[in-house]
């Protein structure tokens, strides 16, 4: 295919398109064949096409910031482990470093080199979220990520169609969940299998022989789409703070974002240091939502791909808690690197020109739920053994110009998991789950509610939680006259308080009372107008004390 052709542009828009529904297809796989009910019903991976050089082409639009643009770096990480010209037809490398991958161990990183007529082409990749790793469980309470599970170097999973059946033997004999883990691991791959298939049909029916010159037009393209539209802002220096509420004390997370000619810098110099506990963050995926939080601002409608991430560059200092080292504990580094967004959008609100959002919830409030170690070890218990994670949002901030969503995962994109879902694999039961009245921040435009849930043991037992949850003691902060976000809460229908972190015990005939944070407002309260007022009244949003 000539891209120097009069039709060249119409030709380059049918193929860009063909790769979108080429890695679409990839991750539709993954979720269709995937053991992991948040992998499976949440959309808690990512799926993308790489050229040979390790650079991120297309990604699917299904799958999380945090997956997607921690990828894209580690990708370039395997190419070091394995050479291109070494890479062989049928095989498939596998990793969850968390610091070469997606910032835990509970996300594995699978690889597969495509060939086109015995040559290398392609690259695709994926990731997703495996239930079970071993270690202590997926919480916070790890000292070190050695605690924290099994770790699994840049490895073959696949050596030329011959599955790594030692490696599959480890993987099953550390994890609680031996079944899941392998079908996670193998759906992984059969979903790259599927992408790969599909790239080659495509290239054939172009009369591809390489991808490269497509690659090279792609990145090009989308590096100075991103570079033009940072070009018309203001240059300088912006910095904003944000305090949450960390493990053993509050964290204040601090960042520079400077703007000069064509690139984005963020500095997160000043942010507080490392935790005992596993809510550290790998810089990569710090990486991953401050990208994300300057490109949903800036230039939300340019593909994201290794053309359009290139101006955007990040660093936090060394044994920060956004760039802690081996072997600081990371589990739950979700907690704090779903908040960057928000930190970024402080910096840009500064910049003339540009309309931010108000803060909202921000981190997932994932409640990792399972039954009592007690009963899991006791063999004549008849209490039902379940590892569950119940995905559950807050309150989106409000925006400049309307109100912000309920119950909405931002930045994850994540839904969540359904009440059916967990209530058929668990003997739990939802008792109560609904929107939190009065909990989105006031303002011209409110901000987003959370929920109430409330969830309890339909057997006679006892269950534990691994709490990791934040925006309990710093709620959301309004922008422009607009509220707070209301602030969450954890705890138990007995009226015990539970710490937003850490596992703790739901004692048989009690249950778990959770209140998921509101998205604060935007605006002065007073300017909201009479109809919204009206409105919010009687659907509930707004009860009146």
């Amino acid at each position: 295919m000539d891209l120097h052709s009069p039709l060249a542009d119409i030709h380059t828009q049918i193929m860009w398109n063909r790769l979108i529904s080429v890695v679409e297809e990839q991750a539709q796989t993954l979720i269709r064949t995937a053991f992991s009910p948040i992998v499976r019903e949440s959309g808690d991976l990512s799926a993308g096409v790489f050229d040979i050089r390790g650079r991120m082409l297309a990604q699917a639009v299904t799958g999380t910031p945090g997956h997607v643009n921690s990828m894209a770096e580690s990708v370039k990480f395997f190419l070091e482990a394995f050479p291109p010209r070494e890479m062989q037809e049928g095989d498939v490398y596998i990793t969850n470093d968390p610091w070469m991958g997606t910032g835990h161990l509970n996300d594995m990183v699978v690889v597969t080199p495509t060939f086109l007529d015995g040559k290398l082409v392609a690259i695709f990749a994926c990731t997703s979220h495996l239930i079970d790793i071993g270690g202590i469980g997926f919480g916070p309470d790890g000292r070190d990520v050695v605690e924290e599970g099994l770790y699994l170097p840049f490895l073959k999973l696949i050596d030329r169609g011959a599955i790594n059946d030692t490696l599959i033997a480890i993987v099953r004999g550390n994890s609680r969940y031996p079944t899941e883990a392998e079908g996670d691991i193998l759906s992984l791959a059969a979903c790259n299998d599927v992408g790969a298939e599909r790239l080659i049909e495509m290239m054939r029916e172009f009369s591809l022989s390489s991808l490269e010159p497509l690659a090279d037009h792609i990145v090009e393209q989308s590096r100075k789409s991103v570079q033009a539209e940072i070009a018309k802002l203001a240059e300088g220096s912006y910095s904003a703070s944000m305090r949450v509420d960390g493990y053993e004390k509050p964290i204040d997370l601090v960042a520079t974002l400077t703007i000069a000619k064509e690139t984005i810098t963020i500095d997160f110099s000043g942010t507080s240091g490392p935790s005992a506990k596993g809510i550290n963050v790998p810089l990569n995926y710090a990486l991953a939502y401050s990208t994300y939080g300057v490109r949903v601002l800036i230039a939300p409608d340019i593909p994201n791909n290794a053309g359009s991430l290139e101006p955007i560059k990040v660093k936090a200092p060394t044994d920060s808690i956004l760039n802690a080292q081996r072997p600081a504990p990371v589990s739950s580094r979700h907690i704090i690197g779903q908040m960057l967004p928000d930190v970024i959008f402080g910096c840009l609100e500064q910049v003339p020109g540009i309309a931010v959002p108000a803060e909202g919830a921000s981190s997932l409030w994932n409640l990792i739920l399972e039954s009592d170690a007690a009963d899991a070890v006791d063999p004549t218990s008849t209490i039902s053994r379940f590892s569950v994670l119940a995905v559950q949002t807050g309150g989106v901030g409000a925006r400049p110009t309307s109100d912000g969503l309920s119950a909405t995962a931002f930045p994850s994109g994540v839904s969540g998991v359904p009440v059916e879902i967990i209530e058929t694999i668990s003997p739990l039961l939802f008792r109560k789950k609904e929107l939190r009245s009065n909990s989105g921040g006031q303002g011209t435009f409110r901000g987003g509610l959370g929920q109430v849930i409330e969830i309890s043991n339909r057997e006679p037992a006892a269950f534990d939680i691994y709490a990791a949850l934040d925006r309990i003691e710093h709620p959301a902060r309004g922008r422009s006259g607009g509220g707070e976000g209301a602030a969450g809460y954890v705890g138990l229908g007995s009226g015990k308080v539970l710490r937003g972190k850490g596992r703790q015990k739901v004692p048989a005939g009690d249950w778990l009372v959770v209140h998921t944070p509101g998205g604060a407002g935007f605006g002065d309260p007073a300017d909201r107008s009479q109809a919204a007022v009206t409105a919010d009244i009687a659907n509930g949003i707004v009860v009146l004390r």
